[in-house]
């Protein structure tokens, strides 16, 4: 039974691997490829790279997947984006990119390492189940590439977007909205509030009106802190993501989890040693 100490295989999983898929939101290859694109805006290049791989779609469905950002924000960059470049130039210029900010930024001779991990990250995406998994399902799609990096970038894609649409799963049965969740979330001290307030598109009174629901349901205390009662509802919404997330570590075996684990950690680490992830930051993600 995971303890405080030894949290769930699947959030060890998860832990280990989101620096490798997370640089692309840090690095400047992304966004200068979706500049040379013609996308205005690094927003723009965060709405449409991520959903890319499922066509193009406008705000609402996107919103809805995303969970966390405003509506309106979303509506500011899609279906606009459609209009400077398609899915699939966005698609292709955003792994070409990828590519390049790993070679960059991963420790040298480390070619033979990422090329296990992407078999193993293969084989747990080979596990996944994408009913009510929209985002997971699309980048599983995605032709696999060539290069031992960008495989392994691929495949924690897959995996992490599994993993959110199944928090997002999570947190709609627990009655929480996006603002709601990402509040909680807030509260619990994993991720500071202007880390994630100034790049979600909320408005001020939004944020307000999450706070009186959440304290009039008897969640967060008058000082913005998570009640007893919001502490467990929290916990249960982490214990039931881990949960949901369990099916590619049942593909990948005891063995296969923890030797992904061994070989990740190292690399996501120096990610985060040498700068190009930050520690804290909008996931979340830890120093693993």
């Amino acid at each position: 039974m995971p303890t405080a100490q030894q949290p769930a295989p699947a959030r060890r999983l998860w832990e280990a691997v989101e620096p490798l898929h997370a640089i692309v939101y840090f690095a400047p290859e992304p966004a200068a490829e979706a500049r040379a694109l013609g996308l205005p805006g690094w927003w723009m290049g965060y709405f449409a790279g991520r959903v890319a791989p499922l066509g193009p779609l406008g705000p609402a469905p996107v919103a809805a997947m995303f969970h966390g950002f405003a509506p309106a924000m979303v509506a500011r960059s899609l279906p606009d984006a459609w209009a400077y470049a398609s899915p699939g130039a966005v698609l292709e210029s955003r792994m070409e990119a990828v590519r390049a900010a790993l070679a960059r930024t991963l420790p040298a001779g480390s070619g033979g390492q990422l090329a296990r991990l992407a078999e193993l990250l293969e084989g747990a995406v080979a596990g996944c189940g994408f009913e009510g998994r929209p985002l997971a399902a699309g980048w599983a799609r995605v032709p696999r590439p060539a290069d031992p990096a960008a495989r392994v970038w691929l495949a924690a894609t897959v995996l992490r977007e599994h993993r959110g649409d199944g928090h997002v799963l999570a947190a709609v049965h627990a009655g929480l909205g996006g603002l709601d969740t990402t509040l909680t979330h807030v509260a619990t001290g994993s991720v500071p509030l202007r880390a994630v307030q100034d790049n979600r598109g909320w408005t001020e009174a939004e944020w307000e009106d999450s706070r009186r629901r959440l304290t009039e349901r008897g969640l967060l205390g008058e000082d913005g802190r998570l009640t007893e009662a919001g502490g467990a509802l929290r916990r249960r919404l982490e214990e039931d993501t881990d949960r949901l997330a369990a099916s590619p570590l049942a593909a990948l075996g005891a063995a296969g989890t923890e030797e992904a684990i061994r070989l990740a950690t190292p690399l996501s680490r120096h990610l985060v040693d040498t700068g190009a992830l930050p520690v804290p930051n909008p996931m979340g993600a830890p120093r693993p």
